[in-house]
């Protein structure tokens, strides 16, 4: 029964209920896992190209009449040499490029500022690492029918509906346009196609960014999910950065030893050392050229102050009784830091006959 309670409490530890920590967030972006849906870039990459036709039509139709009616005309006047053709090859070339420049442009800026958006600044080569567990079928096989395929199905389903639909829905209502298309002039059927055509693209670039927006919500839903930890996971990671509690406390005992050696070797500088006589003892030194009053080097209870006054008897330091002064210096004054004024009186008597003591000697 124990046996069956403990492998419960096991399960339980090792279950992933509990949101993931900073630092877990911090470690998971490092490796480029975010969340972020591919769907908003495009949506915001497509309605940021139409809008910018939208707004740029008659500049981009006047080039691409130029680069029509100039390469005909060069084709039809010019006779054709390994030379006239590179020439109209680099005219034609440097055309395209403001053609197809701008709209290249914004397409960039717009996939940036999605980027931005969803995940703000991040540069990780982790993600595009070659790993060899992805050319494992078997869970090639699992990824092709898990949760994140079916929703990936249903999200493409999704779009292809919207957009048909949405496409179909602007050819119906510019039928009529579509009919005399055949009997229109060449620049007015261009045009109306044109127009069709930046219609279609803006609407279904809206239907993709609402879809898109959905999609990002699942996306960070599904993150949160896969980054969440285990109380264990929780209390490993604590360990990790704070450092097992058994070594934390041995690092302080060490470091707690060297501090009383250290303290230990200036008692032999002090000038005096005023005692509980039994249970405190604080050593005092007063030196002008470091400090305007006397200042504590060494101070201790108990064994510690037992300590202290063997090694001011070993080396002939004068040792002081004063129970209150000594008590009160141990409780309001820290090692190396000078006594507090309302003891200079005590301490500059007690230092007087110290020096008294010591011409006698």
């Amino acid at each position: 029964m124990k046996r069956l309670i403990t492998l419960d409490l096991q399960f339980f530890a090792g279950e992933k209920t509990e949101k993931a920590t900073p630092k877990k967030r911090q470690d998971s972006r490092k490796k480029g896992q975010v969340a972020k849906s591919q769907d908003v870039n495009t949506a915001v990459v497509l309605l940021g190209v139409f809008t910018f036709l939208l707004f740029a039509g008659s500049y981009l139709k006047d080039i691409v009449f130029y680069i029509m009616t100039h390469t005909f005309s060069q084709l039809m006047l010019t006779e054709l040499t390994e030379a006239n053709i590179q020439i109209l090859f680099l005219a034609i070339l440097k055309e395209l490029v403001f053609l197809l420049g701008p709209i290249m442009l914004v397409a960039m800026l717009a996939g940036i500022i999605a980027n931005y958006a969803q995940v703000g600044f991040l540069f990780s080569t982790e993600a595009i690492q070659p790993k060899l567990e992805k050319l494992d079928p078997i869970k090639g096989f699992k990824r092709i029918f898990s949760v994140r395929a079916i929703v990936e199905l249903f999200k493409s389903i999704l779009k292809i509906g919207f957009v048909g639909i949405i496409t179909f829905m602007v050819l119906w209502n510019r039928i009529d346009e579509i009919l005399i298309l055949s009997q229109n002039t060449v620049g007015t059927a261009l045009a109306t196609i044109g127009s069709l055509t930046v219609q279609m693209g803006l609407y279904a670039s809206g239907a993709l960014l609402f879809l898109s927006i959905l999609d990002f919500l699942y996306q960070k839903y599904d993150f949160e999910k896969n980054i969440r930890m285990s109380k264990q996971d929780i209390k490993d990671e604590y360990k990790n950065i704070e450092g097992d509690p058994l070594i934390k406390s041995k690092i302080k005992q060490k470091q707690r030893e060297m501090a009383m050696r250290r303290m230990m070797q200036e008692v032999p500088n002090a000038d005096v050392v005023i005692t509980n006589p039994t249970h405190f003892a604080v050593a005092l030194k007063y030196d002008e050229a470091k400090l305007d009053a006397p200042y504590v080097v060494a101070k201790g209870v108990d064994f510690v102050a037992q300590k202290i006054k063997m090694i001011a008897k070993e080396k002939d330091i004068i040792t002081v009784e004063n129970r209150p002064l000594a008590r009160a210096l141990y409780s309001q004054a820290e090692i190396g830091d000078a006594i507090p004024e309302e003891f200079f009186k005590a301490v500059a008597e007690i230092l007087a006959h110290v020096y008294r003591m010591k011409k006698k000697i």
